[in-house]
């Protein structure tokens, strides 16, 4: 997947895609227990077909755009990396030209975070979280929102076949600051 950026242009340019999801050992799935919805769908094509893991099924838009995709979390996640599978071969001008990636405590104060426009993609579109400073590695939200704001050929409706969200790995020593990998260390990362 190769990524453009020019100066001034805050639009990031995203082209290609893997076939396969490829994401960092560190990162962990994190909308397995989210509320998902959806701004409108066909019969048949709803929320179910974004997080089914079958490449064959999609999302069908119904309506007027943008296109939104709304992930809601309980409690306040970190999140690091949005990944979509798109595909331009099949879908043609189905497939979402231009995304715009939202985050917020809910629909009320949502605040536009990433925008990428997607050139012909064909596979998983990796789209990180990530501000220009290198200290935001991730956003601290309960809420996600996925915007198609324009398809490919200027076509209506939008086709995604799968939505992934990926944020840190928690520490699996509570309290500790480190993440120790070796049994040594971590047999003596704590004092009784």
């Amino acid at each position: 997947m190769a990524t453009e950026s020019s100066e001034g242009e805050e639009d990031t340019k995203l082209t290609g895609g893997t076939p396969q999801l490829v994401v960092d050992s560190d990162l962990r799935e994190m909308a397995k227990n989210a509320a998902w919805s959806v701004s409108s769908c066909k019969p048949g094509n709803g929320v179910s077909s974004l997080r089914d893991d079958n490449y064959e099924t999609y999302w069908q838009s119904d309506g007027a755009q943008p296109h939104l995709v709304n992930i809601q979390f309980q409690k306040k996640v970190k999140l690091q990396l949005v990944a979509l599978y798109v595909d331009f071969n099949l879908d043609e001008s189905y497939t979402p030209s231009k995304v715009s990636v939202r985050a917020g405590d809910g629909f009320h104060n949502l605040k536009e975070i990433k925008t990428v426009e997607l050139v012909k993609p064909n596979g998983w579109m990796n789209i990180p979280l990530s501000g220009n400073d290198p200290r935001e590695t991730f956003v601290n939200t309960f809420m996600l929102q996925i915007a198609v704001l324009s398809n490919h050929l200027n076509g209506r409706d939008t086709h995604v076949r799968q939505i992934k969200v990926f944020g840190p790995q928690p520490n699996p020593i509570p309290n500790q600051p480190f993440q120790f990998t070796s049994t040594e260390f971590i047999t003596y990362s704590t004092i009784r």
